[in-house]
């Protein structure tokens, strides 16, 4: 009886294709935009993770958030941290965003960071070509530049740029290394896509203020807690308060940036999960309308001896096929999408999740079943004498 049914079921949707179509439209889309989002959601923290990874596991970031004198260090203060106990390498930043970078005939925005010479050693970063940043250059604000690997490649091309000039702002720097591809940062941006350059030559060339971001490296894992501590102190005991500075170590950067990409993921689930709702009306309104066009069939079926549970169940059976047929289409459709989407955004990985899937799936098939309800009800509920009147 039940495989009778499916067939039905089947058999009907198969018959208009067009109207099938259409009426698994919202779904399709809900199915299809859930599997996508999510794959990008679990890219993205992947991607996040492997980050975490390329950093080291002793890394603490720290901000410094005032404005007056009271809150904020010099750089000579700031190194001073060095020579504390646990504590290794500092590389305090500031950055320079949307620089207009020339070079010949080419001219884009870049963001440059100023830093000193521990910055490639505390970012795991690996020099390509030339050199890095030496004390001296921070020392005598030495008007030099490493340019990220994607910059690079922006302005010469397979070219070597070490010995070049380029001008930032109609500054003239001049170019003495390139740095191998890295990817995004721990604070997200990416290295690739910036210039390096001595912290005190760029902040007095770009009239810039109070160093806000400070790399440490902790002498080892272990010794995080200490070397967190101990900052928290020094600080404390500097600006004479708790406040206007915040200190992170790796695990909390990269728990902060997880949470942020999956509360933005569920959110955009949310709004996919609409268009599931607006298909499974869209099933509705065509099932009534189908129950409308059989309603003799519905009479001949009953008279003949079908129960009301046995039209209740046909109809309802039809209206999850329809939705079902939906949640695989849409779910085909999201595989694709989550393929394709790395090759036309090579910045933004994806990853594929099979759970996910047969969820959305599941949740198709409810859809079909609780918007099929209505109809089959009605259909279910007519006389047989008042059906095969129908007109």
């Amino acid at each position: 009886m039940l495989y009778e049914l499916f067939a039905m079921a089947f058999k009907t949707v198969v018959g208009k294709p067009m109207r099938t179509l259409l009426t698994m439209l919202g779904v399709i889309i809900g199915v299809g935009s859930v599997v996508t989002l999510v794959s990008i959601g679990n890219g993205t923290t992947a991607q996040i993770e492997a980050q975490y990874d390329s950093l080291g596991t002793n890394l603490l970031v720290v901000n410094l958030m005032g404005s007056g004198r009271a809150t904020q260090l010099d750089y000579d203060e700031l190194m001073e941290l060095e020579g504390l106990p646990e504590i290794g390498r500092l590389a305090p930043t500031i950055n320079k965003s949307g620089a207009t970078v020339k070079y010949d005939r080419t001219s884009e925005t870049a963001t440059v960071i100023g830093t000193n010479d521990r910055y490639l050693d505390v970012m795991k970063a690996e020099i390509d070509k030339g050199r890095f940043l030496a004390p001296a250059d921070n020392e005598f604000r030495n008007p030099v530049a490493v340019l990220g690997s994607e910059i690079a490649k922006t302005y010469f091309g397979t070219l070597d740029p070490v010995g070049e000039s380029i001008r930032i702002d109609g500054v003239v720097y001049e170019v003495i290394g390139v740095l191998k591809p890295k990817g995004s940062n721990i604070a997200g941006s990416s290295v690739d896509q910036a210039i390096i350059a001595p912290l005190e030559s760029v902040r007095r060339v770009f009239k810039l203020g109070n160093i806000r971001t400070t790399y440490i490296e902790a002498e080892t894992k272990e010794a995080i807690p200490v070397a967190e501590e101990t900052i928290k102190q020094y600080l404390t005991y500097k600006f004479k308060s708790s406040n206007g500075f915040q200190v992170m170590n790796q695990e909390e950067l990269i728990e902060s940036r997880t949470a942020a990409v999956h509360s933005l993921t569920r959110q955009l689930i949310s709004v996919a999960a609409i268009s599931l709702v607006v298909g499974g009306i869209g099933i509705m309104n065509i099932m009534l309308v189908t129950v409308t066009e059989r309603t003799k069939e519905i009479g001949l079926r009953k008279s003949i001896g079908a129960k009301r549970r046995h039209i209740l169940a046909q109809f309802l059976i039809e209206s999850s096929v329809l939705s079902g047929l939906g949640g695989v289409v849409g779910l085909l459709v999201g595989i694709a999408a989550s393929l394709l989407w790395p090759v036309i955004n090579p910045n933004q990985p994806t990853e594929l999740s099979l759970q996910v899937g047969l969820y959305a799936l599941a949740f198709s098939v409810l859809v079909g079943i609780v918007f099929g309800l209505y109809p089959a009800n009605k259909a279910s509920r007519l006389k047989p004498i008042d059906a095969l009147r129908f007109d």
